[in-house]
C-alpha cells in the first residue's frame, strides 16, 4: 500500500494513499477536522453511518468508536487535511472567550459542514505549508487552529457542548454499550477506558453480567450480525466481514464454517 502521512505539527497533517482501501476501527483521542481534497470514506457507528466525497468537511469527536474505511476514487488517491483539535488547545481556547456552560449530550454524531467557504480557506491556506521544508512555526499553527475553532463556532452555535467537553468517560451500563458496539473490532483495553473501567474490573464485570469471557461473547455476536447480513440482507461475504469486526475474509470464513457448519456463501 502506499501510503503517505506528512506532518507540518503533530495536530495538522495531510494523509494521501492509493490502495484499493484502508480499514481501521478506532477510537480518536482528540476531535478531527477533516477536509476531503480526493477520494471517499465510509464511516460506520453503532447506529448510523456516513459517506463523505472529494470537497466534503466534517468534525469526528473524539471518544466515540467508529469504523472508517478510505477508498481512492476516479483514479486520484484519497487524500485529506487533518487537524486535531487536542483537549489542551481546547481548554487554552474557552478560557480566553465566552461561552453559556450547556448540558453536555454525549452525541456521538459526527458534523458534516459540506463544502463550506469559511471551513474550506481556513484549511485550504495549510496546503502551502506542506510544500516548504522544516516543521510550520508553532504560532501559526495556533493560530490556523484557533481560526479554525472559531469558525466552527460561527457555522454552529451548539459546537460549544462538544469541543467544551472536556470530561474522560465516566462508569457506564456494560450491558447497554456492548450490545451497541461489540461489531467494533477494538482492544479490550479500549472497551474497559469508553466505559469508564481499567481492564481487570472490564474482565471482571463482563464475566459477572454475561457468564462468558469477552472475547467468546464478541466472536458469538459478530458471527450472528454476519448470519443476519448474509441470509436475510443478501450481502455477499466479502462486503461483510469488514462490517461486522472480522480483520480478514479467511478468518471470517473459517469461524462461521465452524459457528454454523457451512461456508458464508451458503447462508444467502
Amino acid at each position: 500500500m502506499d501510503f503517505q502521512i506528512q506532518y507540518l505539527t503533530p495536530d495538522i497533517k495531510i494523509s494521501s494513499y492509493d490502495d484499493k482501501l484502508f480499514k481501521t476501527e478506532t477510537v480518536f483521542e482528540y476531535h478531527m477536522l477533516v477536509w476531503f481534497i480526493s477520494g471517499e470514506t465510509r464511516i460506520i457507528q453503532a447506529d448510523r453511518s456516513y459517506l463523505f466525497r472529494a470537497g466534503d468537511i466534517f468534525l469526528i469527536p473524539r471518544n466515540h468508536l467508529a469504523t472508517i474505511i478510505n477508498y481512492p476514487k476516479d483514479g486520484l488517491p484519497h487524500k485529506a487535511v487533518v487537524m486535531h483539535l487536542t483537549t489542551e488547545r481546547l481548554k487554552q481556547f474557552y478560557t480566553s472567550v465566552e461561552y453559556q456552560h450547556k448540558t453536555i449530550t454525549r452525541d456521538s454524531s459526527i458534523y458534516s459542514f459540506s463544502s463550506h467557504p469559511l471551513l474550506k480557506s481556513c484549511l485550504a491556506s495549510l496546503i502551502p505549508y506542506f510544500e516548504i521544508e522544516g516543521p510550520l512555526p508553532e504560532n501559526i499553527a495556533h493560530l490556523k487552529i484557533t481560526e479554525a475553532i472559531s469558525i466552527l463556532r460561527e457555522i454552529d452555535p451548539h459546537i460549544d457542548t462538544v469541543l467544551a467537553d472536556f470530561d474522560e468517560p465516566g462508569k457506564i451500563d456494560l450491558i447497554t454499550f456492548m450490545e451497541k458496539n461489540y461489531m467494533f473490532n477494538m482492544p479490550l483495553e479500549r472497551f474497559g477506558y469508553l466505559t469508564g473501567r481499567s481492564l481487570s474490573t472490564f474482565n471482571r464485570d463482563f464475566r459477572k453480567l454475561f457468564h462468558t469471557t469477552p472475547q467468546r461473547w464478541l466472536t458469538q455476536k459478530r458471527l450472528e450480525l454476519a448470519y443476519y447480513h448474509l441470509s436475510e440482507k443478501n450481502k455477499k461475504p466479502s462486503d461483510v466481514f469488514l462490517e461486522v469486526g472480522f480483520e480478514d475474509l479467511s478468518h471470517f470464513s473459517h469461524a462461521f464454517k465452524k459457528q454454523y457448519g457451512f461456508a458464508p456463501s451458503l447462508a444467502r
